[in-house]
């Protein structure tokens, strides 16, 4: 049986994140870089050249790959103090836990 004129389904990347390693779809991961100057930022577009890791968008990842230094160790670099404060600052702002399956509190 032949599936000529039939598109294949379009396969989604998938990425694990550093610190739960939950594996999910590259865009639901926040991506963050060590650019070719050493510094090491958020790459909201995913599109920067240099080393990439990913984070899940949840502050308790964010707060474990800092502590436990895994953004280091999946960069290949020693994270700088000022990069450091800039992730925890982008860490702040993000939900410490993800929405539960879509329902309403009681």
């Amino acid at each position: 049986m032949s599936t000529k004129g039939q598109p294949r389904p379009r396969r989604l990347p998938q990425r694990s994140c550093v610190a739960c390693r939950t594996t999910t779809a590259k865009r639901e991961l926040t991506r963050i870089v060590r650019l070719p100057t050493g510094a090491v930022e958020v790459d909201p577009t995913g599109k920067k050249s240099g080393r990439g890791a990913y984070l899940c968008r949840r502050a308790v990842c964010w707060e474990e790959a800092l502590r436990r230094d895994r953004l280091s160790k999946a960069l290949r670099t020693t994270l700088r103090e000022d990069d450091r404060v800039a992730l925890q600052a982008f860490a702040a702002n993000l939900p410490p836990e993800p929405p539960a399956g879509g329902t309403a509190g009681p």
